[in-house]
């Protein structure tokens, strides 16, 4: 979908969500929707659209609810083989912008941006799930040390085999698919091909890992801008040995397959 930002607080929700902070160990409803994929799975449309509205701070447009209705349906499909958590909307505080859908499957992390009913993968649809990827990567410290793979979902397309390349494993990414998701298509299997070995994530410690970005004085007032707190913008680095990589990482980017 086209990127979206996350606008006005949602007071309902903000009521209901507890920041997260590692000296007191809480954590911060980030998503409109989370789910365990077995519980996604056994919810009905309706159910699941009802929580994405209730927790969406903007006005649902038909086009809208058409858009979360075709990626449930689709993910409803692809996923019936897995175990695993589940986000729907999840947010990027620094960038001011949310996930479409967003994964944890064994030891992968697997961000999808949807693009319903295009035919056509762009470079801009790559670099914006490219982009969130590396965001996660420097930013989230239960993501530094995963591996990552970004997918970029053109509903109509007729590829639904994308190459696959193995990273260096000290990067701890894929570079981004290029794929329609199908029932019949191998993209996530494939990704977890490149976790083989790695532990299992537990959805309950990932959430609670801190989103610790140092904003630019710009970035700080876009984010403020768009609805942020600056509790949620404000942070040192996640982790201080990843200082060095995290920079490398933001500036690294590797050729997308087609």
């Amino acid at each position: 979908m086209p990127e979206q930002s996350i606008g006005p607080p949602n007071p309902e929700l903000i009521a209901n969500a507890r920041e997260h902070d590692g000296r007191r160990g809480v954590s911060l409803k980030r998503a409109f929707y989370s789910a365990s994929i077995a519980d996604f799975r056994g919810s009905t449309f309706e159910q699941i659209l009802g929580t994405l509205a209730e927790n969406s701070s903007i006005t649902l447009e038909h086009t809208q609810r058409n858009a979360w209705m075709e990626e449930i349906r689709i993910l409803k499909e692809v996923t019936s083989t897995y175990e695993g958590q589940i986000y729907f909307e999840y947010a990027i505080p620094r960038m001011g912008k949310r996930i479409d859908v967003l994964l944890i499957v064994r030891a992968a992390i697997v961000i999808i941006e949807f693009k319903i009913g295009e035919k056509e993968f762009t470079s801009a649809g790559i670099d914006q799930v490219w982009d969130y990827a590396l965001d996660l990567k420097n930013f989230h410290e239960a993501s530094h040390a995963r591996l990552i793979a970004p997918i970029l979902c053109a509903s109509r397309s007729e590829q639904t085999s994308p190459p696959i390349f193995r990273m260096p494993t000290t990067t701890g990414f894929s570079p981004p698919f290029s794929a329609a998701l199908t029932p019949s298509s191998p993209v996530i299997e494939r990704v977890l091909t490149l976790a083989h070995g790695e532990s299992n994530i537990d959805p309950i410690e990932w959430e609670k890992g801190r989103y610790c970005p140092t904003p630019t004085i710009i970035e700080a007032a876009l984010a403020l801008y768009k609805g942020h707190s600056v509790l949620e913008i404000s942070r040192s680095p996640a982790s201080g040995s990843h200082a060095v990589g995290d920079t490398f990482h933001v500036r690294m980017r590797a050729p997308a397959p087609r």
